[in-house]
């Protein structure tokens, strides 16, 4: 995937933006992972931008390969939307200097629509500093892929074990875990019966407000092994 081949295909950022719950319940688990120096990867409309970059965090890159949505996200900044420490660039993992280093990488809802996520996260791993966090979020489970998926260019949705295949040399997994129980058996239900190609906003702010909430609730009496998105936080060993 280069910086000129890539053109975002679909809406689904702007709907799922509605999503402020689910934004919430993710980062609680992933911010004691943050650094000071933070790579994201696909930043996209700046919905994870503007969760987790705060004025405590000492550096940002927010790298979107898509050039329309990198300027819009540069226009976000010229209007102050944006924290001062964030930096837009447009681009991919390859385009960045050989020598730069950060201390969390993240890709939230990111990793599937790259064809080689094995090169992706390899590369990702020469730019993360001895015991800095690589971080991904990702949908779960492949036999929910669906059209929709294709549509807005997914290649697969994950489960723990694929995740864990995909762990570089000196990676330790310090989280491994699944996300929205709730959401799993909606989704589920929706598969067997309704059938529905996309989301509407209806659907999702109806997901968000009451489904979300309830699995903030009943995922760890789950042990977190059930879910409609997983989530795995490596730390880079030293030496690597």
């Amino acid at each position: 995937m280069s910086q000129s081949s890539f053109a975002y295909v679909g809406s689904e950022l702007e709907i799922f933006a509605h999503a402020h719950h689910w934004r919430a319940y993710w980062k609680s688990q992933i911010l004691p992972f943050i650094g000071q120096h933070v790579l994201e990867m696909g930043a996209g409309i700046g919905s994870v931008t503007r969760l987790l970059c705060t004025p405590e965090v000492k550096q940002w890159v927010a790298m979107e390969p898509d050039p329309l949505m990198g300027q819009r996200l540069r226009q976000m900044a010229e209007r102050g939307e944006l924290e001062r420490n964030c930096a837009v660039r447009v681009g991919t993992i390859a385009d960045l200097d050989p020598a730069e280093s950060f201390d969390s990488i993240l890709y939230i809802d990111v990793l599937e629509h790259i064809e080689d996520d094995r090169i992706e996260l390899d590369k990702a791993w020469h730019h993360l500093e001895p015991n800095g966090h690589l971080i991904v979020l990702a949908p779960a489970h492949q036999s929910l892929f669906t059209p929709f998926d294709s549509a807005i260019g997914h290649f697969r949705r994950y489960s723990l074990p694929s995740l864990a295949t995909l762990s570089p040399p000196g990676a330790r997994i310090v989280l491994s875990r699944y996300l929205d129980s709730i959401g799993l058996f909606a989704s589920l239900g929706n598969r067997l019966l309704l059938h529905s190609a996309s989301p509407t906003l209806k659907q999702i702010k109806f997901w968000d407000s009451l489904l979300v909430r309830i699995s903030v609730k009943v995922d760890p009496f789950l042990n977190y092994r059930l879910g409609k998105s997983v989530m795995v936080v490596w730390q880079k060993m030293s030496g690597y």
